[in-house]
């Protein structure tokens, strides 16, 4: 996740008039901002997991961080599932954890210890920017830990980078995406070992390319499909991103003596991407294969780029979720979402 709270839609089975329906659980990812504790207390009789974003944990498994009072006891007063998350970004750390049975030992007892010092329901392990020659090591790490976990009753979810068609591509940027963000996930693995796979079905394009979705239609069902080739149903949840990115024409290089191009691209809330539209006479455009919304506008006589999630957008990707039968949907992040998504989200208590 990166930037990076998410939606989880889990799947529930009720009966009604003797057919079974299939009800939504909703996950959300979320930071300790203003803006995203608000949205949480706001909403939170919407949501069914809160994963706040509290904890990370190093190479020598040592784990650091601690809960928002005010939250917990929000989450616990409106009895949500609490599974925070747990992050590590960073390769070359994420191969020596791999590699110490001694920091996976300490990462695990501290883990349980939290959980169990602040009523959690488990943990959500996001590690990511992780060499494609440490799959098979990543699989074993997340096997250990659910292995301990269970054992405590509690629950492991991951959050994983869509990997799809599961080899890399043409390009440079093709080779470098799966060497290092897309190939360490081994779904069927995972599964096997974890109570939940988050799909991360974000960011298709970002400050790393050239304009376009988030998570378009196409790349997202691609995702999806893929991962129900190896993952029960009952264990994935579809990632939906909530922000967008807005891309512009960067510092070349003022009162510097080199200058050189610098394409560049911003992470943005929706609210934040609807007042650059506004403030600069923008017009949304929804694109019809990818069933995203975006806009450009001039500024300095230059073209800059928007494109975002908007309620459309959202609830299209719900529907997804809920019409494939998969457990749910996770959501990053609380307080960047356009606020009109909470009307169509059913209350939950």
């Amino acid at each position: 996740m990166t930037r990076f709270v998410s939606v989880s839609i889990v799947a529930a089975a009720t009966l009604f008039g003797g057919i079974v329906a299939q009800a939504q659980k909703v996950e959300f990812w979320m930071g300790n901002g203003a803006a995203s504790v608000n949205s949480f207390l706001q909403h939170k009789d919407k949501i069914d997991i809160i994963s706040p974003t509290w904890y990370q944990f190093d190479e020598a498994g040592m784990v650091t961080g601690e809960p928002q009072p005010t939250v917990l006891k929000a989450a616990h007063d409106a009895h949500l599932t609490i599974i925070p998350l747990f992050a590590l970004f960073n390769h070359e750390k994420i191969h020596t954890l791999i590699g110490d049975q001694k920091a996976q030992d300490e990462m695990n007892q501290a883990f349980v210890r939290e959980c169990k010092e602040n009523g959690y329901d488990g943990v959500n392990l996001d590690i990511e920017d992780v060499m494609w020659t440490d799959r098979d090591g990543l699989s074993a790490l997340v096997k250990k830990t659910s292995d301990v976990l269970h054992r405590e009753h509690l629950q492991v979810q991951i959050d994983v980078v869509p990997n799809a068609p599961g080899h890399a591509g043409e390009t440079a940027f093709g080779k470098w995406i799966f060497q290092e963000w897309r190939g360490a996930f081994d779904l069927k693995a995972l599964s096997e070992s974890v109570d939940l796979i988050c799909l991360m079905t974000y960011d298709q394009n970002t400050h790393w390319t050239m304009p376009g979705p988030v998570g378009g239609w196409v790349w997202t069902k691609q995702n999806l499909d893929y991962a129900l080739k190896v993952v029960p149903k009952e264990k994935l949840s579809l990632g939906i991103a909530v922000y967008g990115y807005h891309w512009y024409t960067g510092d070349p290089g003022l009162n510097k003596a080199e200058k050189t191009p610098n394409p560049t691209a911003e992470y943005i809330s929706e609210p934040n991407a609807i007042y650059l539209r506004d403030t600069y006479g923008g017009k949304t455009q929804w694109d019809e294969e990818e069933h995203t919304p975006w806009f450009y506008f001039n500024r300095d006589q230059m073209r800059e780029w928007v494109f975002y999630t908007d309620k459309r957008a959202f609830m299209d990707r719900y529907d997804l979720a809920k019409q494939s039968g998969i457990q749910g949907v996770c959501s990053w992040v609380l307080g960047e979402e356009d606020p009109t998504i909470w009307a169509a989200i059913p209350t939950k208590r």
